[in-house]
């Protein structure tokens, strides 16, 4: 586990594509009451549970679109009985009931807010600001690898997502929207928000500068 800053911890675990590692980070966030959001699911052992529950109170789980179902079993299982939150459409993915992401719960006030991205209801991604660390969090809207990954990875990287992802959008996700008004406006409403930091769901964390850097992916993809 890396702490990113007071009150906010990212964990990273494989995930294989292809043959390729793009990787699944989950971030951890602590509230002022002491309670925790864990967005996104990862492969947990019970140590995992172990460290993670000792930052405090594990309170809410979270997925952020409707295509990154892929340990969300194991999450549910390892923190049983916690509200599971999720965009609409993704309880007919995994099988089992959730709770609407958006509006979030009141108790998450200033320090958590959400946005949810119009314009692609394919992915219906929600994007993420906690306040304290100046962080934005996302699932799939930024892919962010650098030069130095594996041939095979690098060689899936520059099919799926181009030359240009450092931070990039992927190829898929850029496809996938409809209504590129809607997806504007959404952007908009995001790069309001006074970020410096980004967690990505796949790749790197971008430590500093990610507001400008997400603005220049935006561009280059036409957005």
């Amino acid at each position: 586990m890396k702490q990113v800053s007071e009150n906010l911890w990212m964990l990273t675990y494989p995930l294989r594509l292809f043959g390729a590692d793009l990787r699944r980070n989950v971030s951890v966030i602590r509230l002022d009451s002491g309670k925790l959001i864990i967005h996104s699911m990862g492969p947990f052992n019970r140590k995992d549970v172990a460290t993670i529950s000792a930052l405090g109170q594990p309170a809410w789980l979270v997925e952020a679109m409707l295509s990154h179902d892929t340990f969300s079993q194991e999450g549910r299982d390892l923190f049983p009985g916690l509200p599971f939150l999720a965009p609409d459409g993704f309880s007919e993915r995994v099988k089992f009931p959730v709770e609407p992401l958006f509006p979030p719960p009141p108790a998450w006030s200033h320090e958590f807010q959400v946005l949810e991205i119009l314009g692609n209801d394919t992915y219906r991604e929600h994007v993420f600001f906690h306040a304290q660390s100046h962080t934005l969090i996302v699932a799939d809207l930024v892919f962010n690898f650098g030069a130095d990954e594996p041939f095979w990875t690098e060689l899936l990287l520059k099919a799926a997502v181009g030359s240009e992802h450092h931070p990039g959008m992927s190829r898929p996700f850029r496809a996938a929207i409809t209504d590129e008004g809607a997806f504007r406006r959404s952007m908009d409403e995001m790069l309001e928000w006074d970020f410096d930091r980004v967690i990505v769901g796949h790749g790197d964390l971008v430590e500093t500068g990610g507001r400008k850097k997400v603005a220049t992916m935006l561009e280059r993809a036409g957005l």
